[in-house]
């Protein structure tokens, strides 16, 4: 499978993708609106980050206790239940007088559902599309994710204004709900794809297997940490530019999809691991001028450049399927969701946190010299890692 028609003539894969349309619009747009509700009631660098990646922070817990549910629910049905929570935890959001210690109790009883998502998404997109045709796929997924970042960044930017944060979020969970209605009428009832109930042990087994390859681990690592960090800086928009920072999240949301786009579907596949470490210093080496007082839209140009650097992820994750056994895929791509989400919530606080001490460029300069030297020790490590691929599935 080498083409975007060959992809749509698939009609799960057709409803897969509308569905992950509507709910990542409404994702951002809930997102937006709570950042913005929580920095105008608070003030607080740190409590506006927290607000649009507090979340994840409940990855790490989902992680470690409900993934193994990712290969072993039904994924449809498990897709629709995920999709109704999360549409009425954001209407009880948009509760008036709600406090901001509730909103974020909320915030996190919703990452610890999402922790799921991944594993089951990823997993059953592993078996709507043929052999060969996931890394297409899930580039095409990555480039939905930069237009309705986009498109939804500029919804919730236009509701915050025009209405409320608060009516905001009414449309979000709205559109989660659409997305429920999509998944349920539009995809094939599956079996799960492992044997066995979901458990807290099941978990643990598969995630040390997953773990113990030392090749799997350096993957994972560079998966989460330089990543995290610069979206430790996405944390930061709404202070360094309160009026503006749509443009901001637009202007990254545009440069993941170039960059999506170019290596999803022209890079050729020989030239793809020479492409990681590039690609990883591109993600952070431009935010260093965030140093200077940068207007809004040299701001947004820097921003968008950088974010074409996100494109590593998909060649890292292509390095990730090679190394994982069939029956242990949601899961691994599930625990990569997860500690991605996690990691950002942690880069998103530690920015937050050293935007109460400097200047809010000053703290996203600060993120990126951190992730550069996290990809300069990571890079031995990635050089070879096919080769323990090979080595596991001989194991295997």
């Amino acid at each position: 499978m080498r083409t975007y028609g060959e992809l749509f003539r698939l009609l799960e894969f057709r409803s897969l993708f509308a569905a992950g349309a509507v709910q990542i619009a409404a994702t951002t747009v809930s997102g937006l609106a709570l950042s913005t509700l929580v920095y105008a009631a608070t003030g607080s660098p740190l409590l506006a980050a927290l607000a649009l990646f507090g979340s994840s922070f409940a990855q790490v817990l989902g992680a470690t206790t409900l993934l193994s549910a990712a290969d072993r629910l039904p994924p449809r049905a498990a897709l629709v239940t995920i999709a109704l929570i999360f549409g009425a935890a954001t209407l009880s959001l948009a509760v008036p007088g709600m406090p901001i210690w509730g909103m974020l109790l909320i915030i996190f009883s919703l990452g610890l559902v999402n922790s799921v998502t991944g594993g089951v998404r990823w997993g059953l997109l592993g078996e709507i599309v043929p052999d060969g045709g996931y890394i297409l796929a899930r580039s095409v997924f990555n480039m939905l994710i930069g237009a309705m970042q986009i498109s939804g960044y500029a919804l919730g930017g236009i509701l915050v204004v025009v209405l409320s944060p608060r009516q905001a979020l009414l449309v979000s969970a709205g559109l989660y709900l659409v997305g429920a209605t999509v998944l349920r009428f539009g995809l094939t009832a599956r079996p799960p794809r492992a044997a066995g109930r979901p458990s807290v042990r099941e978990t643990w087994r598969v995630n040390r297997r997953l773990w113990s390859l030392p090749a799997r681990r350096h993957i994972y690592l560079a998966l989460w940490v330089p990543n995290g960090l610069i979206v430790g800086c996405e944390a930061l928009f709404v202070p360094y530019a309160p009026t503006s920072a749509g443009a901001l999240f637009m202007a990254t949301a545009l440069g993941m999809l170039a960059g999506d786009t170019i290596v999803g579907r022209f890079v050729p596949r020989r030239w793809r691991p020479r492409l990681v470490t590039p690609l990883r210093v591109l993600l952070a080496a431009p935010i260093l001028l965030f140093v200077l007082p940068l207007p809004v839209p040299a701001a947004a140009l820097v921003l968008a450049v950088a974010a074409v650097g996100f494109s590593a992820g998909l060649l890292l994750q292509d390095l990730l399927i090679a190394l994982t056994p069939d029956d242990a895929r949601g899961q691994a791509l599930g625990l990569h969701t997860s500690g991605l989400l996690t990691m950002q919530a942690v880069g998103a606080t530690i920015a937050g946190l050293v935007a109460q001490f400097v200047p809010v460029g000053t703290a996203m300069a600060v993120m990126a010299v951190v992730s550069l030297l996290v990809t300069v020790v990571l890079t031995p490590a990635l050089r070879r890692p096919v080769v323990a691929a090979e080595v596991e599935k001989v194991a295997a």
